[in-house]
């Protein structure tokens, strides 16, 4: 059996040269995106943590809270998730009080969720550190930039899964 040499028959060769901007790929943008999601997360995820719950339950109780009433398939649809991902959460969320599911008034198998007050509170709790942190990262911005910056992140929705 013959020894191979070349890149195939070792280790890969390590690149010392960090990448740069190509004018396709702009490195500097996804980077703030990291940071900012990093950061944007951190609060409620501490406040989480303290309930033994994740990034999952936080989105649907904003969901829920944000369209009190809305069914099981509209959350499904909204999250782009499976039912089967769903139902942990959403059982966990029902069980410790937050979510109140009842069957639709026309169909009886439609369920239609919606917050219990401490549901609600949570919510709160989850985005007040956000829109704080939303509020310092607008100061002294003017509508028009505001107005851009919500156009921006429309923008970055999968347009075949925009609302």
């Amino acid at each position: 059996m013959s020894r191979q040499t070349g890149p195939k028959a070792g280790k890969p060769e390590p690149l010392a040269t960090p990448m740069e901007d190509t004018g396709i790929i702009d490195f500097e943008i996804i980077e703030l995106f990291f940071f900012a999601y990093r950061d944007f997360v951190s609060d409620p995820d501490a406040i989480l943590e303290k309930s033994g719950f994740g990034r999952a339950h936080h989105r649907v109780v904003h969901f829920v809270n944000r369209n009190p009433g809305m069914t099981v398939a509209d959350l499904l649809d909204t999250l782009k998730i499976t039912k089967q991902s769903l139902a942990r959460v959403l059982k966990q969320l029902i069980d410790s009080g937050y979510i109140r599911q009842v069957a639709g008034p026309e169909d009886r198998r439609q369920r239609k969720l919606y917050p219990t007050k401490s549901g609600r509170e949570l919510a709160l709790a989850l985005a007040e550190p956000q829109s704080r942190r939303i509020e310092r990262a607008f100061e002294g911005a003017s509508a028009e930039v505001r107005e851009g910056v919500k156009a921006f992140l429309s923008g970055m929705r999968d347009r075949q899964k925009a609302d």
